[in-house]
């Protein structure tokens, strides 16, 4: 008994380290700042360029970080002087100065987070609220670290100017415009780009998921509609399951009635995702009906085992005990796929058995 209860201390401990989305602190800011947030309409951008030889012009790196916080409907300003609600913040370097947050967890482990160890060109994007600078903070970098040996490969005369035009390129590539738009809680902007005509798909498949990590319930017609787009289906499906528990009737359909496997398996893990979160037992009969289905896609089973650890129920140990003697009868050692389905059985009955845990 002892040993299992350090597990669930240990399990619980492990799920409150798990890096939440980067607006998730919005919980601890005032009511005052969470209303300058949701008011943000007019954005001051402001931009720096240093090289080794100095300051730059930062117009051009100015200009595109105004355009595309324009795509999302934002006023823009560059004058400090004319009332803004936000600064944001974009500091280019030929031969990157600050070390970022912290060396590992959280949104330090992120691809777009301030590196410690890179030391080339590099953009650090920020912004301030007021008199607050907010902890919200990106970083693209060049393909290069080099600026200097990578301007003579390419016959590009100055570096530091070279470096700053292929900072421009990474600043055009990446979406840092929808991201600041999740950081600050409007998912309608994300609403109307997502129903653009000219959106591009990888744009789309973004807002999705911002839109399902901000539990914007707003997006749940609009979620329910990308269903029916094959290639945006799977974003959707999962998106749901970050929303309110009318997506389970929706999500359930899906599971049970979807032709495509990826599809299916995207419902089971938004179901188990809608029922851990709301503490809604209702999603384990489907989810246990298809746990039992002999025809049932690996795939689909590896997410409905998930699911149904996330919402512990005694409905779900005999069927979960009862699969796992059928898997370990098989000997594949090298099907990836039925490794990843016995980890998550495991795993799921590891959760819903607990009655020893107590006595």
């Amino acid at each position: 008994m002892r040993v299992n209860l350090l597990g669930l201390i240990l399990a619980w401990i492990v799920a409150a380290l798990i890096p939440s989305p980067s607006w998730a602190y919005r919980d601890y800011l005032t009511a005052e700042q969470k209303a300058r947030l949701d008011k943000i309409q007019t954005v001051l951008v402001d931009a720096i360029a240093l090289t080794d030889k100095g300051t730059l012009d930062a117009g051009p790196i100015a200009e595109i970080a105004a355009r595309r916080i324009g795509e999302l409907g934002y006023s823009v300003t560059r004058d400090a002087g004319k009332p803004h609600d936000a600064v944001f913040r974009v500091k280019c370097e030929q031969r990157k100065t600050w070390e970022g947050t912290t060396a590992a967890g959280g949104d330090a482990d992120l691809p777009d987070a301030p590196s410690r160890l890179w030391k080339g060109p590099a953009c650090q994007l920020t912004y301030q609220l007021g008199e607050m600078r907010m902890k919200w903070q990106k970083e693209v970098r060049t393909d290069f670290e080099d600026a200097v040996s990578a301007a003579q490969a390419a016959n590009a005369g100055e570096p530091g100017a070279y470096a700053m035009t292929k900072l421009r390129d990474k600043l055009e590539q990446y979406d840092f415009p929808v991201l600041l738009s999740a950081e600050w809680g409007h998912p309608e902007r994300l609403l109307k780009l997502l129903e653009a005509a000219d959106t591009p798909q990888m744009r789309k498949v973004r807002i999705i998921s911002l839109l399902g990590e901000m539990q914007a319930d707003e997006a749940l017609p609009k979620l329910k509609e990308v269903l029916k787009d094959r290639d945006l289906a799977k974003q959707a499906a999962v998106a749901l399951g970050n929303l309110g528990r009318e997506g389970i009737p929706l999500l359930v359909d899906l599971l049970k009635n979807a032709p495509q496997v990826e599809l299916r398996a995207a419902a089971a893990k938004g179901l188990g995702q809608l029922g851990g979160t709301h503490g809604d037992a209702t999603v384990v009969p489907p989810l246990l009906e298809v746990l039992k289905k002999p025809d049932t896609d690996w795939a689909v089973l590896t997410e409905v085992a998930w699911s149904l650890g996330k919402i512990p129920d005694k409905r779900s140990i005999d069927p979960l005990y009862d699969l796992d003697r059928k898997l370990q009868a098989i000997r594949d050692p090298d099907n990836q796929a039925l490794k990843k389905l016995k980890e998550a059985v495991f795993w799921a009955i590891k959760q819903c058995d607990t009655w020893d845990q107590y006595s």
